[in-house]
Parts: C-alpha cells; sequence; structure tokens
C-alpha cells in the first residue's frame, strides 16, 4: 500500500476580529492525530494581525500575502510557500475533527486522487433558523443536503475543507485571483473554478469528497438573517456566471442542474408535506434563494457579455518556491 504524503495545512486570516476563532482553527490542527508537516498562516493585509500572530500562535509559519489582495492570493501564497505534497485548507473560523489530516490523507494515497474534500458542519452562533433549509447550508460555506453521505468523487469541494496535491496545484495555476472573497464580500466558486480546470487539465483526475473528514464551520448570527441569505444567493449567481465563462463543457454547471432537479424538489416537498419546523417559511426561503440565484446569474452574464474577453487561467500562475 502507497504511504501517507506529507501534509501542509493552510489556513488564511484577514481581520483581527477573528483573533479568537484563528486561534481555535490552528489549536484544531496541532490536536491531530496525524500532525501536519507544517501549518502556514497566510495573512492577508492586515499587518495588525500579523504581527499579534507572529508573537502568539506556536508552531505556525506566518506570511503576508504577498498577490492580490482576498482570498485567492492567500491562498496562492501558501501554496507557493508549502513544503507538503499534499497542501489542505481550513478557514479561520473553523475547527478541524482529530481525525481530519488522517481522513484526508488517506484517500491521497491512491495515485489518480488529485484532492480530497470532506464535511464541512454548521456551528450556528445562535439557534439555526427554523426556516433555513438544510439544502441552502451553501449559503453559510457549510456541506448542504444533497450532497454523497459517503466517500465519492464530485465535481468540486467546499472551501472551508479541501486539500490538493501540490504539485496538480501548481501545474494548474492556482486559483484565479479574480475570483472569492476580499474581507466580508460574499462572492466565491474559486474553488469549482479551480477543480473544473484540475479535471480539464487531467480528465482521468478523482476529485474525492469523505464526509469522514469533518471540520466544524461558525456562523455568526449576521450569517443568520433573511439579508444575508438572500444577498449570498445573489452573489452566488454572479459568481457562477463567471465560473461558466471560464470553463468550457457541460460540467461548468452540471452539479448545479443536478441539484435543481433532485435537491430543491425534494426539499419543496418535504416542506409541503409539513416535515420541517417552519414550513410556509421554509417555501419561501427556498423561493427567495432560487430567485435571488438566478437573478444575480442572469445579471452577472449579461455584465458579461458587456465587457471584454475573460483572461485564460494561466494568466495566474503559482510560482515555485526558491530554492
Amino acid at each position: 500500500m502507497n504511504t501517507a504524503p506529507s501534509l501542509s495545512v493552510i489556513v488564511c486570516a484577514y481581520t483581527l476580529d477573528r483573533w479568537e476563532d484563528l486561534r481555535a482553527a490552528v489549536d484544531s490542527v496541532h490536536s491531530q492525530r496525524r500532525p501536519p508537516d507544517e501549518v502556514v498562516l497566510v495573512v492577508d493585509h492586515c499587518p495588525e494581525l500579523q504581527r499579534l500572530a507572529t508573537r502568539m500562535l506556536h508552531g505556525v509559519r506566518v506570511l503576508s500575502n504577498q498577490r492580490r489582495k482576498g482570498l485567492s492570493g492567500a491562498r496562492n501564497t501558501g501554496v507557493e510557500a508549502a513544503v507538503g505534497e499534499v497542501v489542505a485548507f481550513l478557514d479561520d473560523d473553523a475547527t478541524a475533527h482529530p481525525s481530519w489530516t488522517a481522513r484526508l490523507l488517506a484517500g491521497h494515497r491512491d495515485p489518480r486522487v488529485a484532492g480530497v474534500g470532506g464535511l464541512v458542519v454548521p456551528w450556528w452562533e445562535t439557534d439555526r433558523p427554523p426556516w433555513f433549509p438544510p439544502e441552502f447550508d451553501w449559503v453559510v460555506g457549510c456541506s448542504y443536503r444533497g450532497l454523497p453521505e459517503e466517500p465519492a468523487p464530485v465535481r468540486n469541494f467546499i472551501g472551508a475543507n479541501m486539500s490538493f496535491r501540490r504539485d496538480v496545484l501548481r501545474a494548474a495555476g492556482g486559483f484565479r485571483t479574480d475570483l472569492g472573497r476580499v474581507g466580508t464580500r460574499p462572492l466565491g466558486c474559486e474553488e469549482t473554478e479551480l477543480c473544473l480546470r484540475i479535471r480539464s487539465r487531467r480528465p482521468d483526475a478523482v476529485l474525492l469528497y469523505d464526509p469522514s473528514a469533518t471540520v466544524r464551520h461558525r456562523v455568526p448570527a449576521a450569517r443568520a438573517t433573511w439579508s444575508y441569505f438572500r444577498s449570498r444567493c445573489y452573489a452566488e449567481g454572479l459568481s457562477k456566471a463567471l465560473v461558466a465563462r471560464y470553463s468550457e463543457g457541460a460540467a461548468a454547471l452540471s452539479s448545479e442542474r443536478a441539484y435543481l432537479r433532485s435537491t430543491v424538489p425534494r426539499a419543496y416537498g418535504e416542506a409541503l408535506r409539513h416535515r420541517r419546523s417552519a414550513p410556509a417559511r421554509t417555501v419561501l426561503a427556498l423561493t427567495l434563494g432560487l430567485g435571488a440565484t438566478a437573478a444575480g446569474y442572469a445579471v452577472g452574464s449579461v455584465r458579461l457579455r458587456r465587457s471584454t474577453p475573460a483572461e485564460p487561467a494561466h494568466h495566474v500562475p503559482v510560482r515555485e518556491r526558491p530554492a
């Protein structure tokens, strides 16, 4: 049997406001049953946080984002600096189960596997809103009802809990810095676009989702509101329009089509049969979420048709580390 590869865990952070969450995230990595070979913290253009982390976090390489401001640039900085054969990403407001690294690396024993992602469980700061459909947990950056319940290949991972072979990431060019979150701007889909690009380069590559590789992701009270739900769905639609433009072929929106054909109808059926605690408001949330996402996609598509052609992905290379 192949031995497990070496592992670098990358955490990206941008604000002092989540300092306690960041400390908890780093502590959870240090508490792994299979410790990573290194922990890299990339600070996204926040000198105060970088100084504090350098002083207070032990056993962590603290770096500043050397790329464009935002999560994608910070991740690319971490990949450039990483020494592990596999790089895993954990959000700064998430904590990993003690078996997280072991479960990710178990999947990477198969040479066909280019990446392994895992389950992201919402950790609600307040009680979960009774109207919030679990099929829309992607709104708060978590795994949603409809994903596989056993290990299975998927199109893409959720950013709070994913890993890739370092050489695959570098060969693909890393994360696009014109996609994804910058500060609190609720855009995303940079992980989706990267996974599509990896598969376009290596059609035989397997992106494995293993729900036994689990992290818990904090959901603050501000994200448990109707206004955030609507704005995040709209932003997702905008982001999907970019992904569809950058990616070629039917795979660009394949998961979305399956979601609309299967997951959403089941959610409506459960709500209408009163199997949810707030059926009327859940139906409203499902309808609002679909409508806002569709509106974002339509607006994004129109804007893109009026703009200049998209830059190819190789314009965002991840450089090799200096020797």
